[in-house]
């Protein structure tokens, strides 16, 4: 989710302060503000807070690789049915588990229950997944 967005669901409007500067320098202003350790700190907090209202834990790696990526955790309730797989693994008693939601894999370690890795559509085809004892299907 986009700063931007963010903004946008909660009816929230940011104005960037106008002087007597060009449109350049108010575009150069606003690229700064979206690229300032503010935004970046936002961000990553805004993402963290959407992973916590999962059960399942997100590594870092995993939630570099959700922004990377560019892998919406709210579509088609992806969060809600990661649990479920997990849960699901857990009863069947999975150590490591490859879990496959619509076009997205996530890498989980059931045991720990924590997201190590997630892998978008564009970078399945490919991919041998190794060290896995399950898989489900979300």
């Amino acid at each position: 989710m986009l700063i931007s967005e963010y903004l946008q669901l909660r009816n929230l409007s940011v104005q960037m302060p106008r002087g007597n500067s060009s449109d350049s320098t108010d575009r150069q202003s606003t690229n700064a503000a979206q690229n300032s350790p503010f935004a970046k700190t936002l961000k990553e907090q805004l993402e963290k807070q959407t992973v916590l209202n999962s059960k399942v834990e997100f590594s870092k790696h995993a939630l570099d690789r959700v922004a990377e990526r560019n892998i919406d955790l709210t579509e088609n309730n992806t969060l809600e049915r990661l649990d479920k797989a997990v849960e699901a693994a857990q009863q069947k008693g999975a150590n490591d588990a490859l879990v496959l939601i619509d076009s997205t894999a996530f890498l989980v370690s059931v045991k720990n229950n924590k997201v190590i890795t997630t892998v978008s559509a564009d970078d399945l085809q490919g991919n041998v997944f190794t060290n896995i004892d399950s898989a489900v299907i979300g």
